[in-house]
């Protein structure tokens, strides 16, 4: 039996196209929200007389949203572990997109003061909830209808969505930076969040019209009674293992990016604009990376690609930051992309072959939604606040953030060690 028993070349592109949808929607929402803590939601959101305390609370309302994504995860995992990954990630996709047209139409504090901000956190917590479930089935519509021989190259897709959603949503924040102050703080900064409206009724139209995985179909009537139980009781070590594989990807853009935005603009005066210009070039060129990043992994493994990744981002960590402080655009950019598409491109451009290689179809959906959402709590959400707290304490100096990168760079890389390869698996006979 093979992985696309089912399954015509045709059929297995339109699930890629319907994987990428919907990555793009979860992504362009994620990093728009990470955006808007660091520029826009202090001033909006979380005013006051000291400034640090203001971002500190924005980037918790960040924080929140990773809060509810192990709990997406398990939910749309045993569900989709039981009844489909179609009809889930219909649901996720539609959570996803609304929950952030609502936010572009809320008001902000000086019009209902605190209240204003406890909205914005509990949309985030309800964006989290869909993000949660998101990632695994998304990866599994495109993985699960793929030939074993091109699982890295085909996954890839659904992964370029990520850049694809940080090119638009930083573009597009970007665009609107530009107007004057006033203008920007009053209604610019909705339009991006308003957009994502149009993109998930995009999505979910694509996502109607394909069917079931094959490998689903197959494995169906076999399906484990409680997922998660089942994956606690004979794959927990995998599920360690990716966990703690992925810690390096979830810091390090939260340092560089999220945190990093802030760092730059407010300790080292450099124009918002640079840096946003510079993670829209990162992202266009990631956007190109990835299906080569791909197609590698199939040739030599899943292993030495994710490694390269990792060594690129913990290196690049301790130069990132004197690379800022240069205040040179074009060594700026540099120090972005190569630690954006390049190291993180490494890393994410096969993590949904990589990690569901590593469970059986009956746990696949619910391990690589843990999996992900789990790092993303342990390795995500503090990171912002963890960063800055450490900075503050010492000074404001860089230096304290980039070795709490670099510490959670080689905890990766052991856990990645001790995974064996996967490449050659069928994923039907795991």
């Amino acid at each position: 039996m093979t992985d696309t028993a089912t399954t015509t070349p045709r059929q297995s592109w339109r699930a890629v196209r319907a994987a990428f949808g919907g990555s793009f929607i979860e992504w362009y929402d994620f990093y728009l929200f990470g955006t808007a803590a660091a520029l826009i939601f202090p001033r909006l959101f979380f005013p006051g007389d000291d400034g640090t305390v203001g971002l500190i609370e924005s980037f918790g309302a960040f924080a929140a949203g990773f809060l509810t994504r192990p709990l997406g995860a398990l939910i749309f995992g045993h569900f989709g572990d039981r009844i489909g990954r179609k009809p889930m990630l219909m649901i996720t996709v539609l959570l996803i997109g609304v929950v952030t047209f609502v936010i572009g139409l809320l008001p902000t504090y000086e019009t209902i003061g605190v209240w204003a901000a406890v909205a914005l956190i509990g949309l985030r917590l309800l964006q989290g909830f869909g993000i949660g479930g998101e990632f695994g089935g998304g990866s599994l519509l495109a993985l699960e209808s793929a030939p074993t021989g091109k699982r890295g190259y085909m996954g890839s897709f659904h992964q370029m969505g990520t850049p694809a959603g940080l090119l638009v949503s930083t573009g597009m924040v970007s665009l609107v930076s530009m107007l004057p102050d006033e203008q920007f703080y009053t209604w610019g900064w909705r339009i991006p969040f308003l957009l994502s409206g149009v993109f998930v009724v995009i999505a979910l139209i694509v996502r109607a019209r394909i069917p079931e995985t094959p490998i689903f179909q197959i494995r169906k009537q076999k399906a484990a009674r409680v997922p998660l139980a089942a994956l606690l009781r004979g794959e927990w070590r995998h599920l360690l293992l990716g966990i703690g594989a992925r810690l390096a990807d979830a810091v390090t853009f939260n340092v560089i990016n999220v945190f990093a935005i802030s760092f730059a603009t407010v300790q080292l005066g450099l124009p918002a604009s640079m840096i946003l210009n510079g993670f829209v070039l990162a992202a266009a060129v990631e956007l190109v990376l990835v299906p080569f990043i791909g197609k590698l992994s199939d040739r030599i493994g899943r292993r030495p690609v994710y490694l390269a990744g990792i060594v690129v981002c913990g290196v690049g960590g301790l130069l990132y930051f004197p690379a800022l402080a240069t205040g040179n655009v074009y060594i700026v950019w540099t120090a972005i992309v190569v630690m954006v598409a390049v190291g993180t491109g490494l890393m994410f451009a096969i993590q949904g072959a990589f990690f569901a290689e590593l469970f059986s179809t009956n746990t696949r959906y619910t391990g690589l939604g843990v999996v992900y959402q789990g790092s993303a709590l342990i390795g995500g959400a503090p990171t912002p606040a963890i960063a800055l707290a450490l900075v503050a304490a010492f000074g404001y100096s860089y230096w304290p953030a980039a070795i709490y990168l670099v510490t959670l760079c080689a905890i990766s890389a052991v856990c990645v060690l001790l995974i064996r390869e996967t490449y050659r698996d069928e994923l039907a006979d795991s």
